[in-house]
């Protein structure tokens, strides 16, 4: 696996979400999917759900819908810090990958918290046209605790 081309997907995500294009977002995933967002500690524990949880891009979807037309929070935005790419392994052309991140959480006011510290645990393969799209993204966020403003994805 291209070590450049995850640079590239990683950078793409990061922007979709920190430019607030959150409809670019489901994009860069395959239909069949999965994405979510949990602890070290509950990884570590063998608990499986996730502050956030989607298995599909279709899921994705109603995610940013509900954020543009449903959901009521407070203004903000974030900033993503993505470090480089670690290949793990690939096999039948699925990679699998880890990525840590920091990000950044501005408020309306201009605030500004770290708000999540982790890494992405991925795996990715090419969709027909050949560009590289997640099958899997599990963000593991290195802290256990969350304000109740979990509303972008991570």
């Amino acid at each position: 696996m291209d070590v450049g081309r995850l640079v590239t997907l990683n950078a793409a995500y990061a922007r979709a979400i920190d430019n607030e294009q959150f409809e670019q977002w489901p994009e860069l995933f395959h239909d069949d999917c999965l994405y979510k967002v949990t602890t070290a500690d509950n990884l570590a524990q063998g608990m499986e759900g996730g502050v956030m949880y989607a298995d599909s891009r279709a899921m994705l979807q109603d995610r940013v819908s509900a954020l543009r037309k449903a959901n009521i929070y407070e203004r903000q935005r974030y900033r993503h810090i993505v470090g480089l790419p670690v290949v793990l392994g690939e096999k039948d052309g699925v990679a699998e990958a880890e990525t840590p991140f920091l990000i950044v959480r501005i408020m309306r006011d201009g605030v500004m918290d770290v708000f999540a510290t982790g890494c992405y645990r991925d795996k990715v393969k090419a969709n027909a046209a050949g560009e590289l799209r997640f099958v899997e993204r599990i963000a593991v966020c290195d802290g256990g605790r969350f304000d109740t403003l979990v509303a972008l994805p991570f």
